[in-house]
């Protein structure tokens, strides 16, 4: 069974962050330049939010608010849940589900030390899936 810090192994540990009080459109900036839905959002070096395009989305656009002149802080989700290196793929993958969420800042002794999206952990399905498949057809075979 993958382990999220299997993930983090294959795609690099690290995860885009912003100032809670930095404007709206930096975040977006951010994140069209790095090509992520989602930033986690730092004080000092505490985690205290995640803000993605969809509350970009519902938040600013559809409010019909200025992405200069909003804060962060103003749009960001601040009950952010998050998961440790030693979660399984199976475990997030859950939770992403029930909670209908895409991203997962990953926390090792309180500190950010990554982020998995929904979209890592569809690719480790399937990658354990197939390995399956090709040791079931090995053993059928031989």
């Amino acid at each position: 069974m993958q382990q999220v810090k299997h993930l983090l192994e294959a795609k690099g540990k690290g995860a885009y962050s912003v100032a809670p009080d930095a404007p709206v459109i930096d975040a977006i900036r951010v994140m069209a330049e790095k090509n992520v839905g989602a930033l986690v959002v730092i004080k000092g070096s505490e985690l205290v939010g995640i803000v993605s395009e969809r509350d970009y989305a519902r938040k600013v656009i559809l409010k019909d608010r200025s992405s200069r002149d909003t804060p962060v802080a103003d749009i960001m989700t601040a009950s952010v849940v998050t998961v440790a290196p030693d979660a399984t793929v199976d475990e997030c993958m859950r939770l992403c589900t029930d909670s209908r969420f895409r991203h997962l800042p990953v926390l090792d002794n309180g500190r950010v030390i990554g982020m998995i999206s929904i979209g890592d952990l569809v690719k480790a399905t399937i990658s354990e899936q197939k390995e399956t498949i090709n040791q079931l057809e090995s053993y059928i075979a031989g």
